[in-house]
């Protein structure tokens, strides 16, 4: 069924159950709103967003509820995407976010040089990648660990790394996330062994 058909369906039953829940702001965090422009500071840095102008935001003391100006579909989608947006950056600047990757093959390595992780995952050259502003890489023994107070940031640098060589699924070699299980094939030999 189509967006225009469930909305005309159930237009006026659909509500974000994200959306209409009221965010807390803790202490140490400072909120501020100006021409769309969302602007949150914390302990471990600031972070900045630019909202449409579907959905109000409307701060009361120690914490911020999101109104929709006009209940359209559009705007009840918005609504607690919004509100997830907001909770990730207050989240972001009091504790910060972080990824950890393992490095598995002969040879597959990592190491930090000039601002740039280089990895050596099994080609003839090794990959030299920037590190982006407001993301900082460490290293133990086979792992990268990826941290930061922006999530969509971390996120999508974790995948980058991890796209310079996907985990294959025979022996495993390549670059996964640290809970990311690896469904195994069987070789040839095993499979023209039964």
């Amino acid at each position: 069924m189509s967006a225009a058909k469930l909305s005309a369906r159930f237009g006026k039953f659909i509500m974000s159950r994200i959306g209409k829940n009221s965010i807390k702001i803790p202490k140490e965090v400072d909120v501020s709103f100006e021409n769309g422009l969302a602007t949150i500071k914390g302990p471990k840095g600031e972070l900045k967003r630019k909202f449409g102008n579907e959905i109000v935001f409307e701060k009361k003391d120690d914490s911020l509820e999101l109104k929709m100006k006009k209940s359209t579909l559009q705007s009840r989608a918005l609504w607690g995407t919004y509100a997830a947006h907001i909770k990730n950056m207050i989240k972001g600047v009091v504790e910060g976010f972080s990824k950890k990757l393992i490095i598995e093959g002969v040879g597959y390595r990592a190491e930090l040089r000039d601002k740039k992780l280089i990895v050596s995952a099994g080609y003839s050259h090794p990959v030299a990648m920037e590190t982006p502003e407001g993301v900082s890489f460490s290293l133990e023994k086979n792992a990268i660990k990826i941290e930061g107070i922006d999530k969509e940031l971390v996120g999508e640098t974790a995948a980058k790394i991890r796209a310079i060589r996907k985990p294959e699924p025979y022996k495993g070699k390549g670059i996964r996330y640290e809970n990311e299980i690896i469904r195994r094939k069987a070789g040839k030999k095993a499979v023209g062994s039964s």
